[in-house]
């Protein structure tokens, strides 16, 4: 076996179709793109998604699958977990040795009544309350 008689298998190929080259092909005239029509002519082209002026499939059903990038903090009410408010300095850590949070969580908003009176403790940029 040398490299330069190698060949396909016997009926592995076939030979590619040659299209508009007279009567006798069996693909002449009209090269088996039918008589007229849009499809017919050349450079017929169709953009993705048209189907013929009927309402694209893409524009007949919703919207879906906005996520916002912006992260929203969660809130705690200060008034109902006490805790938070006898800590002497709040950052995210401590809040999440006071209270349960999950590790998703990156913001963090007091609310309450008294919440606002925790502004000189809070030593976290993460952390924020209601009021100034």
């Amino acid at each position: 076996m040398i490299l330069d008689n190698l060949q396909a298998a016997c009926g592995s190929t076939r030979e590619a179709k040659r299209k508009g080259r007279g009567q006798g092909s069996g693909n002449g005239k009209t090269a088996g793109k039918g008589h007229k029509g849009q499809r017919a002519r050349a450079g017929y082209n169709v953009k993705r998604g048209f189907e013929g002026g009927q309402q694209p499939l893409s524009r007949r059903l919703p919207k879906v699958g906005f996520v916002s990038r912006v992260v929203k903090p969660y809130s705690l009410n200060v008034d109902k977990i006490t805790a938070i408010a006898s800590l002497d300095e709040i950052t995210l850590e401590s809040i999440k040795s006071v209270y349960k949070l999950s590790k998703s969580v990156e913001k963090v908003k007091l609310i309450g009544t008294t919440a606002k009176n925790l502004n000189a403790k809070i030593k976290d940029e993460n952390v924020t309350t209601t009021g100034k």
